[in-house]
């Protein structure tokens, strides 16, 4: 009988953001975008695993948000030039409340 080491506990401050599953790519696993004040991160699960990549909050360049009838998507550019994390299928309302948490959380650093 093996013992599996306890897993951290997410940081509170944390919000997460799932993107709706009635949108292409998100029927199965849904995307998740996980903003905190270190790092803005795009968790997309796999039947084995996970995709994650992230983008430090001092490094981001830019979110740019384009929306449609009923879902939002969501660009987040990095000041190093490399890519963006691209989210699609996020409600409206989701896709700004990251963008204003970003900024937030931008301008506290800043202080």
């Amino acid at each position: 009988m093996g013992v599996t080491p306890p897993t951290p506990a997410p940081d509170s401050s944390s919000e997460t953001f799932s993107a709706s599953r009635w949108t292409q790519g998100n029927f199965l696993f849904p995307t998740r975008l996980v903003v905190s004040p270190l790092r803005v991160s795009r968790v997309k699960s796999r039947w084995f695993g996970s995709n994650d990549e992230s983008i430090a909050i001092s490094k981001i360049a830019s979110v740019h948000i384009s929306t449609g009838v009923l879902w939002a998507e969501i660009r987040i550019e990095s000041t190093g030039g490399t890519d963006p994390i691209t989210s699609h299928g996020h409600r409206k309302a989701d896709a700004q409340r990251i963008r204003d948490l970003i900024e937030r959380y931008q301008a506290q650093a800043r202080v």
